[in-house]
């Protein structure tokens, strides 16, 4: 057995311990506290980088799991304001089958009177290198379970968390899913009843660049700060895990959540590939007030505006990481056109406007090889784009309050220090007709709709009276109880879509245990009928998950339905409490003699029922009259 040497980074603030070669922090010394880290753990499981893979071919989300150890170290910056090490593992053909066919750099920095360290990792794939499937990337952090207690996410969502040791069978209660655990019999009275799931915790990559935990003796915090989402995968409301019970905080860099196989990074045979994933930062803060200590919230957020203004930063020592000036620029307007809603073109307020490898439209987010570039726009639709790393990209954006995505049709090469104007752009959203009625809101999301109540058995209490409500456990089983003798029905000009229309389309247990495929109804009127046009049906769903959506006009068993989509979707969004997945956008031709003057219905049938957390959310749904026709209703 080989025996580990120890690295020390300290800069008289903290004190970092590596162990060398693996690369593998086994101890934060920080305000008078030996190590942060969990002392009861292998050293090990305390601070490290890990991965998943699986060999080429391979189907679904899983795969080996690695907490990858380097077999080389080097000290590759030592002076009096910073230091910078690596751990490297380089691959040959002798570890096929055995290892990931990569070649592993972990790189950790410290910096004079900085109270934290920094960490990035190079991964690289040569092209004669076998091919191979990566479902994840991260690091991790367990911190000591008797110290840090308290753990936040976001200003509103905060709180005093259970302890690991309440998840173990003889306190927790398995649940539908191996993540989700009924506390019964925890060690602290107070989380008895709650329902505990790291998915609870999770957050759009837009919105997440600061979490962690603060101990309240003595007053510590330990918090995880990405300035940049550039190198993770999906794009702005890609959701990723953040802190939750262990406890833990990770850096989650590629990811298959709320996504499914669709996020797996897959190199094909003679594919080169090479990414940097950070930095991050590993920023720690305490007060001696044991009054002020959920201020080191307040604090932290302040260190992420820091380390935000500050990216991209000068210190890495890497080639691979560009620095401000090695980067370009891009501005722009984009406005919409959308002649049924407006003759005049629209300032595309608040649009997502990116950068991503080019693609098909709206391919950014299933994109997980390359780097991502985002910004939202202004009132006006203005855009500016900075530290684009150099290479050849699209731009991408999409429009809240408009279907569809856009893509600018040429390349935009980035080369060392451009600034690209691409002037005004354009985008038409798919229209054929004027709007005869319209469900939801266009914004990929599912959120408008109605989110009931948990029931009281399965609760988590910082989501109650929470905008977030839909985070709660086993809404999902809410559906039969809400609608015990019948499927949803919507009737257009007389139902509310924020409290009549079901957050999710699920399947509905049935007695005997099996389950039963819904079939949801929208009914409509109307006065007259172009029966020579053809009317368009938009749906957009926010997220599905092992589902087929058909779609059948006033007959319910007409054979085959006038559209199906077939079986779409991995995304998971329902058992992992989100509101969105993955955005699907499908246009339906509805011929006019398929509709009658009076009532007519269109029948939404979720038809794959082996499982209760099979299901869709939809975004929003709206039916165009023929371009020609008024279509009146009633």
């Amino acid at each position: 057995m080989r025996k580990l040497l120890q690295v020390v980074m300290d800069n008289g603030i903290l004190q970092v311990t590596i162990s060398s070669p693996d690369g593998i922090v086994t101890g934060i010394q920080y305000n008078g506290i030996d190590n942060l880290l969990e002392v009861q753990d292998e050293e090990v499981n305390r601070g490290y980088w890990d991965l998943v893979w699986s060999k080429t071919g391979s189907t679904g989300t899983t795969g080996t799991f690695d907490v990858f150890k380097g077999t080389s170290f080097k000290v590759i910056v030592e002076n009096e304001d910073q230091v910078e090490v690596s751990f490297t593992r380089t691959w040959d053909f002798s570890l096929e089958g055995k290892v990931v066919p990569l070649n592993l750099d972990k790189r950790f920095i410290m910096l004079r009177d900085s109270s934290g360290f920094y960490s990035y990792t190079i991964f690289e794939h040569l092209g004669e290198w076998p091919p191979f499937n990566l479902p994840q990337v991260r690091i991790v952090f367990k911190l000591r379970k008797d110290k840090f207690h308290y753990m936040a996410v976001a200003d509103n969502r905060q709180r005093f968390m259970p302890l690991p040791d309440d998840r173990l069978p003889d306190r927790g209660q398995p649940l539908a899913t191996p993540e989700a655990v009924l506390l019964v019999n925890p060690l602290e009275p107070e989380f008895r009843g709650e329902v505990d799931d790291k998915y609870q915790y999770s957050s759009e990559n837009k919105d997440l660049k600061v979490h962690g935990w603060i101990s309240l003796n003595p007053p510590v915090g330990f918090w995880q700060i990405t300035p940049s989402s550039e190198f993770r995968s999906g794009g702005p409301v890609k959701q990723n895990l953040t802190s939750h019970v262990g406890p833990y905080a990770l850096a989650m860099f590629l990811s298959a959540h709320y996504a499914g196989e669709d996020l797996v990074l897959k190199l094909s045979p003679g594919e080169p590939w090479k990414k940097v994933f950070g930095p991050v930062f590993l920023y720690l803060n305490s007060f001696w007030d044991q009054d002020n200590v959920f201020s080191l919230w307040e604090d932290a957020k302040n260190q992420m505006q820091r380390e935000v203004q500050n990216w991209p930063y000068k210190f890495p020592a890497s080639e691979d990481f560009p620095k401000s000036d090695q980067r370009g620029k891009v501005c722009g307007r984009l406005t919409v056109q959308d002649r049924y809603v407006s003759y005049e073109c629209i300032p595309a307020d608040g649009a997502y406007v990116g950068l991503a490898p080019p693609g098909e439209v709206g391919s950014w987010q299933r994109e997980c090889k390359g780097y991502q570039f985002w910004t939202r726009a202004d009132e006006d639709g203005n855009f500016t784009i900075d530290n684009i790393r150099t290479g050849g990209y699209n731009i991408y954006a999409w429009v809240p309050g408009f279907i569809g995505d856009y893509r600018y049709d040429v390349e935009v090469n980035i080369t060392e220090g451009c600034s690209i104007n691409v002037g005004d752009l354009t985008y038409e959203p798919p229209r054929d007709g004027p709007t005869l009625w319209e469900i939801g809101i266009p914004d990929r999301s599912a959120a408008e709709f109605y989110i009931p109540d948990p029931d009281p058995k399965y609760i988590n209490r910082l989501y109650v009276r929470h905008p977030d409500r839909y985070r709660q456990y086993g809404l999902w089983e809410r559906y039969a109880d809400l609608y015990p003798d019948g499927d949803l029905v919507f009737t257009v000009g007389y139902s509310d879509y924020k409290n009549d229309w079901f957050f999710a389309q699920v399947n509905r247990k049935k007695e005997d245990g099996t389950y039963q495929g819904t079939t949801w109804q929208i009914k409509f009127m109307l006065n007259n009928v172009d029966y020579t046009g053809t009317y368009k049906l938009r749906l957009a769903l926010a997220t599905a998950h092992l589902a087929e959506l058909q779609v059948r006009i006033n007959d319910p068993k007409a054979e085959p339905p006038q559209f199906t989509t077939g079986q779409i979707g991995h995304d998971n969004t329902i058992a992992r409490h989100g509101i969105h997945g993955l955005y699907r956008l499908y246009n339906i031709d509805v011929p006019g003699v398929q509709l009658v003057e009076g009532e007519n219905i269109i029948f939404l049938t979720q038809a794959v029922n082996t499982d209760p957390l099979q299901g869709i959310m939809y975004d929003y749904i709206r039916l165009e009259c023929p371009p020609s026709s008024s279509g009146r209703m009633v």
